[in-house]
């Protein structure tokens, strides 16, 4: 489909679209972890350790898709509220390592079902094939965008 970004309809925007359901997301997730005194930012990064723990800020910056200097802002704030630790990297003593605190641990167990019941919420009613196909698109898009963004 092809229309002219002045006459663009909202509605028929992938971006619109894309963004719409994004925040709607982000909103119900928002509101799960306030009722554990998470902040939203921290999700992305404790899913990224929970999955590996013991990284790279450059490789949670990588994972979250998130600048280096947020990332450690992001990082500062998560050590001072206790969820990670940053240790010395024992081969590379200029790097540190990215680990999950007890408490960044436990929270797996208490958090990780929200985004179960999330994805389960928003795909409400939404035949499977067609659930398929809308990732597969989804996952294309990206991939043109960022292979855009790579050629700049």
């Amino acid at each position: 489909m092809t229309v002219t970004p002045e006459k663009d309809d909202p509605e028929l925007s992938a971006g619109y679209q894309v963004r719409r359901c994004h925040r709607r997301f982000d909103r119900l997730l928002t509101s799960y972890l306030a009722e554990h005194g998470i902040k939203n930012g921290y999700w992305y990064y404790l899913r990224v350790l929970w999955i590996k723990d013991g990284v790279t800020q450059k490789y949670l910056s990588d994972m979250t898709n998130v600048a280096e200097n947020t990332t450690a802002s992001i990082l500062n704030s998560m050590a001072a509220d206790g969820l990670v630790i940053r240790k010395r990297d024992e081969a590379d003593r200029r790097k540190f390592s990215i680990q999950l605190s007890e408490r960044g641990k436990a929270l797996e167990g208490e958090l990780l079902h929200y985004a179960s019941r999330i994805n389960s919420e928003a795909t409400a009613g939404i035949d499977e094939a067609e659930l398929e196909i809308c990732l597969n698109v989804l996952k294309h898009m990206a991939e043109n965008l960022g292979a855009k963004l790579a050629s700049q």
